[in-house]
């Protein structure tokens, strides 16, 4: 199971990756703009496949995402089986609770 630090890692990288791509494909489509012919079919070539890239780490990010939230469903649901009455415990004090706050106001 990864830990806090290594997901914050991945987190800063997947961010600098995604800002380092879309302003490569930022620059290439300005200098596309700026040329014409086959260099600004080629830049705009790359930019594409720079988007391309970008899409598809956020693509991964999001499936990473998606797994560390089934993972948790399932061991919290886990947790309910085993211990169904501190379940109902945390439940009914956690009901209590906000019952309180949304009274006091």
């Amino acid at each position: 199971m990864p830990t806090r630090r290594s997901e914050e890692a991945a987190k800063e990288k997947l961010i600098d990756s995604v800002k380092s791509s879309l302003s490569d494909a930022e620059d290439l489509l300005r200098e596309a703009a700026s040329s014409s012919g086959d260099k600004a079919s080629e830049l705009r070539d790359r930019a594409l496949a720079s988007l391309k890239r970008t899409r598809e780490a956020l693509y991964d990010a999001q499936d990473a995402v998606l797994e560390r939230g089934r993972k948790a469903a399932r061991a919290t649901d886990d947790y309910v089986h085993d211990n169904p009455w501190q379940a109902i415990g945390v439940a009914g004090v956690t009901g209590l609770l906000l019952g309180l706050l949304i009274a006091r106001r």
